[in-house]
């Protein structure tokens, strides 16, 4: 009978079963290259937040995660609850946390590391919000370059909300052995 060889991942120490799905891990996504080489521990840190390659899948399901959240706080939100009007500067100030939201979830949820998929996403947002806004603003009116500093800053955030999701869905780095 022939022995099962467990695979360890360097990245979130799930054991793994030979052979791996496209050389993955099982649990977390992560690209398992040379099996018969072993890291060091100082290479198995550094290569553990280190983005893969770029999802067009995952870059996809943020583009229509920040999309839909943008769309139903930031246009819908004010339509349906007239309280709620995010006209101008006040809509930039509400996408910035919405695209952070975004970005976490994408982070929580994408196996792997993605944390770059819902940066690009959110930038491609936040080229129309910002030109929404800036078209609709009646009262609390912003300088168009303020629009596009605040879209940066909402691009920002949604980097740190992704690498956020990534950490906390990875947990603690593992252990060394003693």
């Amino acid at each position: 009978m022939a022995q099962v060889k467990n695979i360890i991942c360097p990245s979130c120490g799930f054991k793994n079963v030979a052979p791996l799905p496209n050389n993955r891990c099982v649990s977390c996504g992560a690209k398992i290259d040379d099996l018969k080489r072993a890291l060091s521990r100082q290479e198995e840190l550094e290569r553990r937040y280190q983005q893969e390659g770029f999802s067009p899948l995952w870059f996809g399901v943020s583009l229509g995660i920040m999309g839909v959240l943008t769309a139903a706080i930031v246009v819908f939100l004010p339509i349906v609850l007239p309280a709620f009007d995010f006209e101008g500067s006040a809509g930039m100030l509400v996408a910035i946390p919405v695209w952070f939201v975004g970005g976490l979830f994408v982070g929580l949820v994408s196996p792997g590391k993605t944390f770059i998929e819902p940066v690009v996403a959110a930038f491609l947002i936040a080229i129309p919000t910002a030109f929404f806004l800036f078209r609709t603003q009646t009262v609390k009116t912003m300088p168009g370059f303020m629009y596009v500093l605040m879209s940066t800053l909402g691009v920002l955030f949604t980097l740190i909300g992704a690498y956020v999701g990534e950490r906390i869905q990875m947990g603690p780095p593992p252990k060394a052995a003693d």
